[in-house]
Order: structure tokens, then sequence, then C-alpha cells
């Protein structure tokens, strides 16, 4: 079967979502409480044991093998404009994040801020914390890595979208 890496994440919710639904079932269903003198069979909820591992083992192998040719697929997929594979590309994506994140502190951050410390609310010392580096080019570069956060999502989102694999799950 041919597939888009989003329609694959999809099946892989609606597998997962189907299997959690008959662990849950079990759960519920492979053991029973009766009052004494009840009759068992009248208070037996309907289940089989080997119709339940059967159909969990059917649906783990195709949740395995999706998942097998979807690696293949992100291992072996270059995103064009960045000559990276996919698998690269997830491992990219947070870091561009996490440096957003540390530059957006940055570049909000006063060239001189006072310092509030327990010496300071005691006596007459007052520190102050200075900026170790150049506010503006901290905004430069968090506008800079914004956009290639935003140029690389999209990236990745048109492969997802649009590149197709075989996946015989």
């Amino acid at each position: 079967m041919k597939l888009t890496s989003s329609q694959a994440a999809k099946q892989l919710r609606q597998l997962n979502d189907e299997l959690a639904a008959i662990r849950k079932r079990e759960d519920s269903s492979n053991t029973f409480l009766a009052a004494l003198g009840e009759d068992l069979e009248s208070a037996r909820p309907e289940y089989s044991y080997d119709e339940s591992q059967a159909k969990q083992r059917e649906l783990e192998l195709k949740i395995r093998k999706l998942k097998h040719a979807l690696n293949v697929f992100n291992a072996t997929t270059v995103i064009p404009e960045y000559g990276i594979t996919i698998d690269e590309m997830l491992v990219l994506l947070p870091q561009l994040s996490c440096s957003l994140s540390r530059l957006s502190r940055m570049k909000d951050a006063l060239p001189k801020a006072r310092e509030s410390t327990p010496l300071s609310r005691s006596g007459n010392v007052i520190d102050y914390r200075y900026a170790n580096y150049d506010i503006k080019q901290a905004e430069a570069d968090y506008k800079k890595t914004s956009d290639e956060l935003a140029k690389a999502q999209t990236a990745l989102d048109l492969v997802n979208n649009t590149v197709e694999f075989e996946a015989d799950f």
C-alpha cells in the first residue's frame, strides 16, 4: 500500500487506538464477579482468550510493520532544500526550538538590571546584572532562527504530505 508519512501517522493512531480498545475490553471481561449462589453463566461476560490474544498479535504486527516502513522512509528520504534526511530533520527541529527559546530570553534581557539578592535586602549592597553580549545581535539571531524553524517545518510538512512510500502491513 502506498501512503504518505502523514497518512501513516494517522493509520498508526488508528491501529494503536484499536489495540487499546481491545485491551480495555479484555481487562473488563477477562475476569468477573459473581455472588455466592448466583448462576455463573448468566454473570459471565462474553470473552474469548484465544480471539483476544490473536487480534492483539495481529494489530501489534501491523503496527510494527508500519512503524518500520515509516522509519526506513524517514532514514532514507532527503528533504531537498536541506540535503538531510527526515530523521535528521526530526533532530534539527527540537534543536532550533531550543535555540529559539534561549534566544527569546536573551533578546528580552535588559542591558543592566538590578539584582535582588538576600544581601541587597539587608544592607546597602546593590547588585546589577549586566548583559555580557550584544542584545541587538540576540534579537537578529532570534529572528533568523525563527525564520529557519518555520522554513524547516514547512519543508518537512511538504515531504510528509506529498512523498509516498510503500508499506505492507
